[in-house]
């Protein structure tokens, strides 16, 4: 699973041939967050130890959740914020502003065969269309360092942030982009489990 992630191409080697495939593809994964399925909810009827807690999540490998761009925890929701009248944005609203990004990495991305969005950026390509000012630098080596990140979800995260740079309509990469980013990255946290 990691190589076709990293590479976008699948090979199967036989006794007498070797055939390589492409292999493109977006990567939607759920877990629970324990065995019991109920950690961190305070009136949850069971919970697990942190050891098996531990053991549950060490199932999938660091090389693995090292190669998919966005984690997040997803929290219960309380009746109070599922009753609530407010209204977010729309969908239609949400598309819209969808296609525009989509749009602004197609142009980004016009001389390249084999590029056409953010997620599939080189090192190269990152460097040149991933620029950062000395804030936006600041912050993101203070996360590397406390969360104790690795180069490639460094990668990673300066690819997510150019995404929602984009769906900002910004044509820099700014602090908050950077913030965003290093928030989908919940797994990779220190001391995830308490």
């Amino acid at each position: 699973m990691r190589q076709p992630l990293e590479d976008r191409k699948v090979t199967i080697s036989r006794a007498k041939f070797t055939v390589t495939y492409p292999s493109s593809f977006i990567l939607v994964a759920s877990m629970n967050p324990s065995p019991s399925g109920y950690f961190n909810d305070s009136d949850a009827p069971a919970t697990s130890s942190p050891a098996e807690m531990q053991r549950y999540l060490s199932k999938i490998s660091g090389p693995l959740l090292d190669r998919i761009d966005i984690h997040i925890e997803v929290t219960p929701v309380p009746f109070e914020k599922l009753s609530e009248e407010r209204h977010g944005e729309s969908s239609v609203e949400i598309r819209k502003r969808v296609t525009q990004a989509r749009q602004f990495q197609t142009e980004r991305f016009r001389e390249s065969d084999s590029v056409h969005y953010n997620a599939q950026m080189s090192v190269r390509q990152i460097r040149k269309f991933c620029a950062l000012d000395d804030a936006s630098k600041a912050l993101l080596k203070t996360a590397m360092e406390r969360l104790n990140l690795s180069a490639r979800a460094y990668d990673r995260i300066l690819k997510v942030s150019r995404t929602i740079a984009d769906l900002e309509n910004s044509e820099n990469i700014k602090g908050n982009h950077i913030s965003e980013a290093i928030q989908y990255r919940s797994l990779d946290r220190d001391g995830w489990l308490g």
